[in-house]
């Protein structure tokens, strides 16, 4: 237990995944009150749940909502409010995948994708602004992907609306840093989330097997937990990165190199 973001109000989007619940848990182990959003609400409760297990006294509001919608994100930052408030800490977090070659994609895959893995970001920061600049303070923090700047087959409108979000980012810094506002991004490299469990476990692998495996495609060789992923998004979303902004943090084992 620290102090590294106490009293900091914290919006997780996606924060009944993987990566969002680590978040909202080191989150609350920092001192943070912690507003984890999803559309998926049994996976929210549980993920709730699991923190204030893990966190005595930890502080978390849970909101359920389709964050590619622009009233659901004004609506989200006006509950957190309510509920707190102030704002000091947005994680962009929410997405979705697509698996298409770029020459069959659908326009409404194209819509669905774009909704949730970039115009929700768009959006959720839109909502939030306000309430960081009145106090003059704020940290955004993107959730991106190793993925924004390699190429692969079959994943292309992902890894398009993640290499977006570095460009939005950027521009976010620009914009917002005279009224105290900081925006940095994310990529994350392989990390063993539930959504990568749940598909090795259709293919016959359990969760220990990925844990275990020699993976070629970074220099550590490993998944990382989602904690790992966790603890940068912490750091930047804490006092010990103020002169952070318009960065791009790799949290990939060392993927770009391989």
């Amino acid at each position: 237990m620290g102090n590294r973001i106490k009293d900091k109000v914290a919006i997780v989007t996606g924060g009944a995944g993987g990566i969002g619940s680590a978040t909202g848990t080191v989150f609350c182990e920092e001192g943070g009150k912690v507003v984890l959003v999803d559309r998926d609400g049994v996976a929210l409760d549980d993920a709730a749940a699991r923190i204030r297990d893990t966190v005595p006294g930890a502080t978390v509001l849970t909101v359920i909502a389709d964050v590619a919608n622009e009233i659901s994100a004004a609506d989200i930052a006006a509950k957190t409010l309510d509920g707190f408030g102030r704002i000091d800490v947005l994680v962009n977090n929410a997405g979705i995948r697509s698996y298409s070659p770029l020459a069959e994609a659908s326009a409404q895959s194209w819509q669905e994708i774009l909704g949730v893995n970039l115009l929700s970001y768009a959006f959720m920061s839109k909502a939030v602004i306000p309430a960081m600049r009145a106090s003059r303070q704020g940290s955004i923090i993107n959730i991106s992907s190793t993925y924004a700047v390699t190429g692969r087959p079959s994943m292309g409108q992902y890894d398009a609306t993640k290499a977006a979000i570095l460009a939005l980012t950027r521009t976010l810094a620009f914009e917002e840093t005279p009224n105290g506002i900081r925006a940095n991004a994310v990529c994350p490299g392989f990390t063993l989330t539930p959504f990568h469990v749940a598909k090795a476990q259709a293919n016959g692998q359990s969760a220990e097997d990925l844990r275990t495996a020699d993976i070629d495609g970074c220099l550590m060789r490993r998944w990382a937990d989602p904690r790992e992923v966790a603890y940068p998004i912490l750091w930047l979303a804490s006092d010990e990165a103020s002169y952070i902004t318009a960065s791009t943090l790799m949290v990939d084992g060392g993927r770009p190199v391989v």
